[in-house]
């Protein structure tokens, strides 16, 4: 599985892509259909101030790519709700496939 990160008015942050690896590690452990992982981290302007850390990720799987979007007070909570969300679409997706 190939990991690319992508920064936008954030500075890039070995710690953070540390943790979002291990976090999609365990992905591609339990989903071996994840082929690549686009990860894009950003500072946003929202009402909520609280609210500014955005963690967007893409998979490429086989079939139509899976998304998640997170807005959460730190990049951590971010890319483990994001991650959160690709865990449920991935469940749903190999359901699907097993029916087949």
């Amino acid at each position: 599985m190939t990991i690319n990160f992508e920064y936008h008015d954030v500075e890039a942050s070995k710690k953070l892509e540390a943790f979002t690896t291990e976090k999609l590690e365990r992905l591609f452990v339990k989903f071996s259909m994840i082929i690549r992982a686009d990860v894009c981290l950003k500072t946003e302007k929202t009402a909520l101030d609280a609210t500014d850390k955005t963690c967007n990720i893409r998979l490429s799987v086989f079939g139509p790519r899976l998304y998640a979007h997170s807005n959460q007070d730190s990049f951590m909570n971010s890319i483990s709700k994001s991650i959160s969300d690709l865990d449920s679409q991935l469940a749903m997706k190999r359901g699907k496939m097993t029916k087949l």
